[in-house]
């Protein structure tokens, strides 16, 4: 098997791929004719921006997202080896919350190597730039959408992490960024830290971090995040 599997980043925020991806990685694009791709516009939005403008319709896009059956996940791995191919997910790194991941691993399974690319990450971005813990840290993706047992799991969280001093990230659907960050000042200690990091790489990026206590305060001052893709990152304190 020659063919190998291409792990491509694309744009947070600035639709420019030449923004975001380095030189290198832009001119692999050009010589790959097979993506597996998690929206077929947006795939499409993409790849014409990185190089393949007027000719996107040369190529092969396999839609691959949560709603992808496992036996089509299978059925697309065959076609792995044959060729050079491609994995790219609707923002930031493929198979990083995001789908993608079990056609990594039947890539691995096949004898296929898996080659993993430079570009965007906002769980990183938003942890390098947060202050807080980023020796020791842990990724809790979504938090349970009811909001008794989404307090629960936070409450879980702020215990692991003054337990092992580890920063908790977590992310959330936009629509429901405010019910969370609701959920985090109700229910924290006031010496908590919690970082949070809207839009990253736009122009109405926002990354701040505080107390709880003086979230709370920003809320009453009627401080909203928003419908924004947004990382959430928590880290016990040990003063009030």
């Amino acid at each position: 098997m020659n063919g190998q599997l291409h792990l491509i980043p694309t744009p947070l925020g600035d639709p420019d791929p030449n923004n975001a991806l380095p030189a290198p990685v832009l001119a692999l694009l050009t010589d790959i004719r097979l993506f597996f791709v998690e929206e077929l516009r947006t795939a499409r939005r993409f790849l014409s921006a990185a190089g393949w403008k007027g000719r996107v319709d040369e190529l092969e896009l396999l839609e691959l997202n949560e709603h992808t059956p496992r036996e089509q996940i299978e059925a697309y791995a065959a076609r792995l080896g044959e060729q050079d191919a491609a994995l790219i997910s609707e923002a930031g790194l493929p198979a990083v919350a995001d789908p993608g991941a079990l056609l990594v691993e039947l890539a691995h399974a096949r004898g296929v190597r898996v080659v993993p690319h430079i570009g965007p990450s906002s769980l990183m971005m938003a942890l390098m730039a947060s202050g807080l813990n980023g020796q020791c840290f842990a990724f809790a993706g979504y938090l349970p959408v009811k909001a008794p047992a989404r307090r629960e799991a936070i409450l879980a969280l702020e215990r692991t992490s003054a337990r092992l001093q580890q920063s908790q990230l977590m992310i959330e659907t936009p629509y429901r960024n405010d019910a969370l960050l609701a959920d985090l000042l109700e229910v924290c200690r006031p010496a908590t830290r919690l970082c949070i990091a809207a839009d990253i790489t736009c122009p109405t990026e926002l990354i701040r971090t505080q107390t709880i206590s003086a979230w709370r305060q920003e809320v009453r001052r009627g401080f909203t995040i928003g419908k924004r893709p947004c990382v959430f990152i928590l880290a016990y304190g040990t003063t009030q």
